[in-house]
């Protein structure tokens, strides 16, 4: 898809694109809080709920190379507002369901749902950024955890309240419909009539980009699924606020991307990628190992201010690397990447089975290492 492929962006196509990485951000972010819920409806064992957690990676999985192609063929306004009203849907439902094979097609589909905009709204951010001429990406990406700050604490606060799982997720999804319906009419849209791109296989370059992009979102997936299990198992907070650390992840990301166009501009990306990673190393081992509340909720905050802007460079270098197009190298890297964040926890399920959540914590910190040894060859993109 290139930038003859729509017409001028409208002044409010990046509000559109804000309006989609916040939505998504929201309804992925309302899911954490809702999961020890679901779990114990059903009675499920670690290993259980890592099964289920797999069949919503397997959904995002065979939507994302799909998703890529027809956005990079008729535009990603479409996918946006089908992967987007997929989670309205499915979000209430996941809290209605009660059987282990009710709840693992409804993961199924939610994940689908999730794969969808995900890779939609990120060629969409691209093709804005490209038509805007100047860094975007990191602005974007800061409105997927602003949104995730918001689907966090709103969840948390009202199952705190005393409201129910089922009439907390439905408030979340109507909130997301809101700002989806608000963002529809502002979209780019494709022109007709062009000649759709080949579709090309990843390699290289955009091989190794999208690796790391997947160890990224791994261990955004673990805090997102996993953080508040952690907190259960390490008797350091209640049932109902245990997602606390998932939404102090949150705001450090925010913050962080908020700011992350003026720092990769000021450090320059080697230095982001380098201490980004040290910061995650650091604070994943925190978070398992501090005692107390007060360090270990630190650690979360360490996570998530260290990768912050990991993922905006790794796209930003999908973007500017000549070893394919553009715009299918960045859905290479949405597929592969958010692959991780979904697929991932799934792992760590089975891994704490076999031991515990902190020492599957722990065996994370050591993926960071494989950034720090890439970070100079992606900086020279």
């Amino acid at each position: 898809m290139s930038a003859s492929a729509f017409d001028q962006p409208s002044q409010g196509a990046a509000s559109a694109t804000r309006l989609a990485f916040f939505a998504a951000g929201f309804c992925m972010a309302a899911w954490a809080p809702l999961i020890p819920y679901a779990k114990a409806r059903l009675g499920a064992s670690d290993a259980e709920l890592g099964l289920l957690l797999l069949c919503l990676g397997i959904g995002s999985v065979i939507a994302m190379p799909v998703t890529g192609y027809i956005s990079a063929q008729k535009g990603a306004r479409g996918m946006i507002l089908l992967g987007g009203g997929g989670l309205v849907v499915l979000l209430p439902v996941l809290m209605l369901v009660n059987t282990v094979i009710a709840l693992g097609a409804a993961l199924f589909l939610f994940g689908a749902a999730l794969g969808t905009i995900d890779v939609a709204m990120n060629v969409h951010g691209a093709e804005v950024e490209r038509n805007a001429d100047r860094p975007m990406m990191s602005g974007f990406h800061a409105m997927w955890s602003v949104g995730g700050i918001a689907g966090a604490g709103a969840m948390t606060a009202l199952l705190s309240f005393g409201l129910g799982p089922f009439p907390s997720a439905l408030a979340g999804a109507a909130l997301t419909a809101g700002a989806l319906t608000f963002a529809a009419p502002r979209f780019l849209r494709a022109r007709a009539g062009l000649q759709p791109p080949p579709f090309v296989l990843p390699r290289g370059i955009v091989l190794l980009i999208a690796a790391l992009t997947a160890i990224v979102f791994l261990i955004e997936g673990a805090i997102l699924d996993w953080g508040a299990l952690l907190m259960l198992e390490r008797d350091l907070l209640p049932k109902a606020q245990a997602g606390l650390g998932f939404l102090l992840f949150s705001i450090a990301m925010a913050v962080g991307r908020l700011l992350g166009d003026r720092l990769v501009a000021l450090a320059g990306a080697l230095r982001v990628l380098l201490w980004g990673s040290l910061l995650v190393l650091a604070g994943l081992v925190l978070t398992v190992l501090a005692p107390g509340l007060f360090l270990s909720m630190a650690g979360f905050l360490l996570v998530g201010a260290g990768a912050a802007n990991l993922v905006p460079v790794l796209f930003s270098a999908a973007g500017r690397q000549q070893v394919m197009p553009p715009a299918l190298a960045i859905a290479a890297v949405t597929t592969t990447g958010y692959a991780g964040i979904l697929l991932g926890p799934a792992l760590i399920g089975f891994a704490a089975h076999l031991s515990n959540l902190s020492a599957a914590f722990l065996g994370l910190s050591g993926l960071m290492l494989v950034i720090v040894l890439s970070a100079g060859r992606v900086a020279r993109v």
